[in-house]
């Protein structure tokens, strides 16, 4: 490392260490050995220290106070209800991208870096000013040489190596905190950082959100009544990403919604439905469904080409043609079904073909309000730890059975009901797929959009259709042949296993070399049953040595000639009735023990 990165890591230390302290985390500072790096330490943290906010607020307003690269961790910690308390996330969930737009000097010069042209070469027209503007990147309104509309979402100069700075110090301070705390190694911070690196590293690479754009949209290819920005790939890099630019109504505009003619509650449906079908058939889906994201479209004359190519440095259309498109009614060929437009494809969620089955499966279950049936879709999607407490497990699943017993199922929330899920998983220390922690945000973002087009709408109607399609696929025969095949296949690579296994079990047993792992409740158990058999043994060496006395007695009495001092007394039968009661006694411990 060279001095100049070591002193920026230097300054960034002490930048987190300030902002723990002013924030009222000073005993964090003092845990991790960080207090060397303040001057006047004692000053700074009595001066910060302020009791009146909660812990959530304090920690939302730390991640601020420290920018993008913990804003952006914070609102990704924002989906993982399995790792944090209820009023962790409600705080987190707050979290704004409020950041100044990066001057367009610097957003030229990105550009013609990574195009390897000037920008006049490239588009015929460039707004300076930003459309929306976040931490990692900001998007800008532009026309290209033929003519077209399109976003243009430029990354900001030097955020990279800010984010990787950032996470360099975040996995060193992770480290540093399982060494010198309990808590933080039983969390597991390392792993926690890990996994929140891996997230927001990717959000640094735009070519993973148009690969993700264009897998959601080929899945719609042949519906007209979805639209989803095509991608320029020749004008596209990690940094800069040049889309189709989409002209519609935002979802939160419901005047608009019902001036341009739209029946509000036909739109809820249409948003439903579009992204229940990403989560429960394609099972790519878009995990940030929020009013901005979603736009009321009017219908296109024709569907186009994915995957356009610019012409650069050429003469086009005459630049104020538009698609016809932009200026035909609210209706499509129908007559009133709405056309719903998708953007910003940042997060996005994944769901495997298992991982689908189970959701069902979990929907299934509560619509049934069987607790077995949640238990087992919680055990099948979650990693439950091997100390958690089954019973206590099952009275919180049956808790939230009781929340929801005898309600009608369309009232039902299920993005209520999911994250109620993910509370009782907290608790139980339950790791969830971050995948399907994103699906509960997604489901959360969507009913709250829903709500506010049609407060009577229903998302559980509209799931349920899709759930039990899904259990359908599942029982048709191709799939019961293809689940048995893979079933056959596993249980063949174990058959054919078994022969290493069983000689490597034979060579510890013949050293004597077997592993046994006992939990303290058996160790105690065992414990009590070596002690009892000990006691008997003790007996039974007891009784074994009366006996060799006794059957010395009898024998000297029979082969001796002269009566001596114990002839003159009933040895024998009382030594017979001695050992007849012993006898008695250990035949009676062993049946009893033996009932336990």
């Amino acid at each position: 490392m060279t001095i100049g990165r070591r002193l920026r890591h230097l300054q960034r230390y002490r930048e987190i260490a300030l902002a723990f302290a002013r924030n009222g985390f000073g005993y964090f500072v003092r845990e991790l050995g960080l207090t060397k790096l303040i001057p006047h330490w004692r000053s700074v943290e009595s001066q910060h220290h302020s009791p009146t906010r909660t812990t959530g607020e304090r920690l939302r307003s730390f991640l601020q106070e420290l920018g993008p690269t913990f804003v952006k961790l914070g609102q990704i910690a924002s989906t993982r209800h399995d790792l944090f308390p209820p009023d962790i996330i409600e705080e987190l969930q707050m979290l704004q991208d409020k950041v100044t737009p990066v001057p367009f000097d610097e957003v030229k010069r990105v550009l013609e870096e990574e195009l390897g042209a000037s920008l006049d070469a490239v588009f015929r027209e460039f707004r300076q000013e930003p459309v929306a503007a976040a931490s990692i990147g900001q998007v800008h309104y532009a026309r290209l040489r033929s003519g077209e509309e399109v976003a243009v979402k430029v990354q900001r100069p030097g955020i990279r190596k800010t984010v990787e700075t950032d996470l360099e110090i975040l996995r060193n301070l992770a480290r540093l905190a399982e060494h010198r705390l309990h808590w933080a190694k039983q969390y597991g911070a390392v792993e926690l950082v890990e996994e929140l690196a891996i997230s927001l590293t990717a959000e640094l690479d735009y070519t993973l959100e148009g690969r993700s754009s264009e897998r959601i949209a080929d899945h719609f290819k042949e519906r007209q009544d979805v639209r989803i920005p095509a991608i320029w790939w020749d004008l596209s890099t990690r940094r800069v990403l040049t889309m189709e630019f989409l002209r519609g109504i935002q979802l939160h505009d419901a005047a608009a919604l019902e001036k341009a003619g739209y029946n509000t509650a036909q739109v809820a449906e249409a948003v439903a439905s579009l992204i229940l079908e990403q989560i429960f058939i394609s099972g790519h889906f878009h995990a940030d469904p929020h009013p901005g994201n979603v736009l009321v479209l009017p219908p296109p004359a024709a569907r186009k080409r994915r995957g356009r190519k610019a012409n650069i440095a050429a003469d086009g259309p005459n630049s104020d043609q538009q698609d016809d498109s932009q200026h035909s009614g609210s209706k499509d060929s129908s007559g009133n079904a709405p056309v719903i437009g998708l953007i910003d494809f940042g997060m996005t969620g994944r769901l495997t073909p298992g991982m689908k089955n189970h959701f069902a499966s979990l929907i299934i279950a509560l619509r049934r309000q069987s607790t077995d049936g949640v238990i087992k879709a919680i055990e099948s999607m979650g990693l439950i730890p091997d100390n958690a407490d089954w019973q206590e497990l099952r009275r919180d699943v049956d808790r939230l059975r009781e929340k929801y017993y005898q309600v009608p199922f369309r009232e039902i929330s299920l993005g209520e009901a999911v994250t109620d899920l993910f509370h009782v998983s907290y608790s139980h220390r339950i790791r969830m797929p971050a995948d399907f922690m994103l699906l509960g945000k997604a489901l959360l973002t969507l009913e709250g959009v829903i709500t506010g087009l049609d407060p009577e709408f229903s998302v559980v109607a509209v799931a349920e259709p899709f759930g039990q399609k899904l259990l359908l696929e599942r029982l048709k025969p191709g799939k019961l042949a293809e689940s048995a095949a893979g079933y056959a296949a596993e249980y063949l690579d174990l058959l054919g296993e078994l022969p290493s296994r069983l000689r490597s079990l034979g060579r510890l047993l013949v050293r004597g070399k077997l592993p046994l792992e006992l939990s303290v409740r058996d160790v105690d158990r065992m414990l009590q049953k070596l002690d009892r058999i000990s006691g008997r043994l003790s007996f039974s060496i007891v009784l074994l040595s009366f006996s060799i006395i006794m059957a010395g007695l009898v024998i000297g009495s029979s082969i001796g000639r002269q009566p001596g001092l114990l002839s003159r007394f009933p040895v024998l039968e009382i030594g017979f009735t001695i050992a007849a009661v012993m006898f008695l006694y250990m035949l009676v411990s062993i049946f009893r023990s033996g009932k336990k």
